[in-house]
């Protein structure tokens, strides 16, 4: 009886399976993979070979990305004649900036890059080696294009990015660099030459510097000229306003964060002024406005020369030199508890008092032709000048607002002028004739003698804090009355921040 097809095959299958027999079919298909594996291997070390010939570089690593084997040619663009002199040595040793470590250890190839190099930047790929188990036993990499023609509408993306990455840096890098000189402070004054001199002596000196003085004096200035004749003065100069941030964010300015440590730094973090100010100068302004919780961060940083940015563990070392700045009373806050004392005293090594411009009055003819030198370039005017009698009222006047207000005096002198001569008249509505009565008020509100014989008398003599307040209060109002009393648009004006104006409106009892 014949067995049916099924059992049959079945049979024959158990047959061949027990007998080892092979298929003529699997047969060919077995020299077919040897034949294709074997392609294969050639076909990989053709391509090595190949590219080794066509490129102007090749170099293989180890596992530890020390140099295996590198061409002659390659060696020698990095200045080895010898190329068995390098193996054994740190791919970076032998090539800067090289990634093949980053390959051995991540085990992925980087296909197409740019290599930065003393010459000009090649074109490079980096393959892993991996064994028979899938583990990565080295690198290997290859130059493609020693010259960037072949890429060309790569590489002018690539220059156009890299040009405005430069433009950028050196833009930003000239912000950060001292504006003003000793050349920038007028004055002959024997007040203005031992600032210099005590300035020139503390830009030698490694220590914080303190500059105290009344607003509108020239500290930032003085802090400029300091940082820039110093031994940092190729390193940046970063600024503080201590008064025009609110004091939730002081920390957040100074010490920077780390990607996720507040609300919106998820994807990054920030850097706070300690880093951007590195190997420089930090100038912190209206220190004395500074939070008492701050200042004692502020002096351990300066203390031990390092901070943590706020949501990290990372230690930051910092060499930042210090130039703090106020128009207060620190002593005085001392006394209050408004101000650490340690943090005075470790403020306090160098001090400079900037003096008031009523103090030097022997520099406000210098000062004023400075003034209108830039006030004529910047108006496109001709050359202006100052009449006798209006130089006589600019001397006889205190200058409650020092030196931000006689340039205040002459800018509405100038704008409200049809001559380019200065005379009394266009200085007697600001300044009055010197002793601070405004020709407006004079003839608005005589002082008249108890008689009524009509004869005016000198004014009452006012105190200096008053004077201050007086002098602020027109001052803001008249900026809010030209920016149509938009606060915003005022505070952009004149240079402050909008938090602190409001804060001086309320304090001054101005209109808005």
């Amino acid at each position: 009886m014949r067995p049916e097809t099924g059992n049959s095959v079945t049979v024959t299958n158990h047959v061949r399976a027990a007998t080892k027999e092979k298929h003529p079919m699997e047969i060919e298909t077995t020299a077919l993979l040897a034949d294709y594996d074997h392609v294969r291997k050639l076909a990989m070390q053709s391509l090595f070979q190949s590219l080794d010939k066509f490129s102007e570089g090749t170099v293989i690593v180890d596992r530890n990305a020390r140099v295996v084997w590198i061409n002659r040619d390659y060696a020698a663009r990095f200045g080895f004649n010898d190329p068995t002199a390098v193996i054994g040595l740190d791919c970076e040793a032998v090539i800067p900036n090289s990634m093949m470590r980053d390959v051995v250890k991540g085990g992925e190839p980087i296909l197409l890059d740019i290599l930065e190099t003393d010459r000009d930047p090649i074109v490079v790929t980096r393959l892993p080696i991996k064994d028979d188990n899938g583990e990565t036993i080295g690198a290997v990499g290859f130059v493609l294009f020693n010259e960037l023609k072949g890429l060309s509408p790569l590489f002018s993306q690539y220059a156009r990015l890299r040009a405005e990455l430069i433009s950028t840096r050196q833009s930003l890098a000239q912000v950060r660099r001292a504006k003003y000189s000793f050349s920038s402070l007028i004055g002959t004054s024997a007040a203005s030459l031992e600032v210099k001199r005590q300035a020139r002596r503390a830009a030698r000196l490694a220590s914080p510097v303190l500059l105290l003085g009344e607003t509108g004096t020239g500290k930032e200035l003085l802090a400029h000229a300091i940082h820039g004749a110093s031994g940092r003065a190729d390193a940046p100069l970063v600024t503080v306003n201590v008064a025009a941030i609110p004091d939730t964010l002081l920390e957040l300015e100074f010490f920077g964060a780390e990607a996720g440590a507040y609300t919106g730094a998820e994807r990054k973090g920030r850097i706070g002024k300690f880093e951007l100010a590195q190997g420089g100068t930090l100038f912190l302004d209206e220190i004395g406005d500074m939070p008492l919780a701050l200042q004692g961060k502020l002096l351990r940083v300066l203390q031990e020369q390092e901070f943590e940015p706020l949501g990290s563990n990372r230690i930051v070392r910092t060499d930042v030199r210090i130039i703090a700045a106020t128009s207060a009373d620190l002593p005085a806050l001392v006394a209050q508890g408004r101000f650490r004392a340690d943090l005075y005293y470790r403020l306090n090594v160098l001090m400079i008092r900037v003096p008031p411009l009523r103090e030097r009055l022997a520099d406000i003819e210098a000062m004023a032709y400075s003034i209108l030198d830039k006030l004529a370039v910047e108006s496109g005017a001709g050359h202006l000048e100052l009449d006798k009698d209006a130089l006589a009222v600019l001397c006889a006047y205190t200058w409650p607002g020092n030196v931000r207000e006689l340039r205040n005096t002459l800018e509405r002198a100038v704008l409200l002028s049809d001559s380019e001569r200065i005379d009394a008249r266009s200085l007697a509505r600001f300044i009055g004739d010197g002793r601070g009565q405004r020709r407006d008020e004079a003839e608005g509100d005589p002082h008249d003698t108890p008689d009524g014989a009509g004869v005016q008398q000198d004014p009452p003599y006012q105190q200096y804090g008053e004077a201050m307040r007086d002098y602020e209060r027109r001052f803001l109002t008249e900026a809010l009355r030209v920016a149509g009393g938009q606060v915003t648009k005022a505070a952009a004006q004149i240079g402050m921040a909008r938090a602190t104006l409001y804060r001086r409106i309320v304090a001054l009892g101005i209109d808005v």
